[in-house]
C-alpha cells in the first residue's frame, strides 16, 4: 500500500485491523522492553508491570525501569504507526486509540482508574513521542513517493 493513495476514505475492516496489530504492537513491543530491563533490575516478570498502577514510581528501581520500558515503548510504537498505518495524519489517531484500550485494560485490571499524578505524566510523554516520532517517520516516506519532474533544456 506504500506509495499509493487509498481510493476508499471509509474502510472499517482496515481500520479496526490496524487497531488490533498496532495493539500488539504495543503489547509486545512492552513485554520485550520490560523483560529486558528487568535482566538487569532482577526483577520478576509479571503482568503487573503491565497492567498495575502502583509498579510506576520514581522512588524505586523497578518502577524507574518500567517507566523506561513505557519510554523506549513509545519508540517501538512509533515504528509500529510507521510501519502498519504508513498516514501522517492518522499517527494521533492510533496513538490515542492504544493508549486509550491500555487504559481500558488496566482499568479492568485494577478495579480503578489512577490517581497518581506520574501515571498521567508517563502516559502524556508516551502519547507525544509515539505520534511525533511516528508523524515524522510518515510523514519522511510519504515525501519520497512525490515524483518530480525535471526538464532538461538545452540554450
Amino acid at each position: 500500500m506504500a506509495g499509493r493513495f487509498r481510493y476508499k476514505i471509509w474502510d472499517p475492516p482496515l481500520i479496526v485491523s490496524q487497531i488490533i496489530t498496532m495493539q500488539a504492537v504495543f503489547y509486545v513491543g512492552l513485554g520485550m522492553w520490560i523483560a529486558i530491563l528487568d535482566l538487569f533490575t532482577g526483577n520478576h516478570r509479571s503482568l503487573d508491570s503491565i497492567f498495575k498502577y502502583q509498579e510506576i514510581q520514581i522512588k524505586e528501581v523497578h518502577g524507574r525501569a518500567v517507566m523506561a520500558a513505557f519510554i523506549l515503548n513509545a519508540l517501538t510504537g512509533s515504528l509500529g504507526l510507521w510501519k502498519v498505518v504508513q498516514r501522517t495524519k492518522q499517527c494521533l489517531d492510533f496513538t490515542i486509540t492504544a493508549h486509550f484500550l491500555h487504559l481500558l485494560g488496566c482499568w479492568l485490571y485494577n478495579g480503578h482508574l489512577p490517581s497518581q499524578p506520574s501515571v498521567w505524566l508517563l502516559n502524556l510523554v508516551t502519547i507525544t513521542l509515539m505520534c511525533v516520532l511516528g508523524e515524522y517517520l510518515c510523514m519522511r516516506t510519504e515525501m519520497q513517493h512525490i515524483p518530480v519532474m525535471s526538464s532538461k533544456v538545452d540554450l
